[in-house]
């Protein structure tokens, strides 16, 4: 990390296995360990697994540890919205309110026009196709995605899927009198591997380095020895 010398360390869900207390204190120490800020949302593996605390103490755990489940971070050059797609009635699915996106809209839009506009979730927006089948998406993602692209949005970020994935959408419908929308969707690989023996899935993680005209997202994936960098893609700013 002292290589990277990131301004903010993004960690998009699944810090535990199965929400438990100490699980999510360890993620903690590890993040806190980075020397680094640090934006983090919680993943369905970040609640209780067991009944009835997942729905009576849904998000306890994570609170009084992490804070809020929905976060911003803002520089001159860099904002970041955090938003909780968690439901605890949806062991994969996931879903976000009217109301969280609306908020995420009006951060976006309040942001400067030189800083990197970026917004994570735990549930992904697109996926690699080989782990899509199983892994929903985002409830409602087209209606989300046109709204942070209407904003102004740069990046959205998800995990959920455990395997890197980055791609452009320029597919909105522009309202009369509007820009229509483009955005950059990443999913990021898993950073740890709650379950090591499960194929297909990825250990490493994503580097976003942006200037005034390029957004460069770097993966890396972890060889058995050391982090590799496997995957390099640029997408042209504004």
């Amino acid at each position: 990390m002292s290589k990277l010398q990131p301004d903010l360390v993004l960690a998009t869900g699944d810090l535990a296995h199965r929400g438990r207390r100490v699980e999510l204190e360890r993620a903690r120490e590890i993040l806190e360990s980075l020397d680094a800020r640090h934006l983090v949302v919680p993943g369905n593996h970040d609640i209780p697994y067991t009944f009835p605390a997942r729905f009576t103490r849904t998000f306890a755990e994570w609170e009084s540890i992490f804070g809020p489940v929905e976060q911003i971070y803002a520089s001159d050059g860099l904002v970041v919205v955090g938003l909780n797609s968690v439901r605890p009635w949806r062991q994969q699915g996931g879903a976000v309110e009217d109301a969280a996106v609306h908020q995420a809209v009006a951060r976006v839009r309040e942001a400067q026009d030189s800083a990197l506009r970026i917004v994570a979730l735990h549930h992904h927006l697109a996926a690699p196709p080989w782990r899509a089948a199983r892994k929903r998406p985002l409830r409602r993602r087209s209606q989300v995605l046109a709204a942070l692209a209407d904003a102004g949005a740069e990046l959205v970020v998800g995990g959920h899927v455990h395997q890197a994935s980055v791609t452009e959408v320029r597919e909105f419908q522009a309202a009369a009198g509007r820009r229509t929308g483009s955005l950059v969707l990443a999913t990021a690989p898993g950073f740890g591997r709650p379950r090591p023996h499960r194929s297909g899935e990825a250990q490493g993680l994503n580097v976003y380095e942006s200037d005034p005209q390029t957004l460069t997202i770097l993966t890396y994936a972890w060889g058995g020895r050391s982090f590799a960098e496997v995957g390099r893609r640029s997408f042209r700013r504004g």
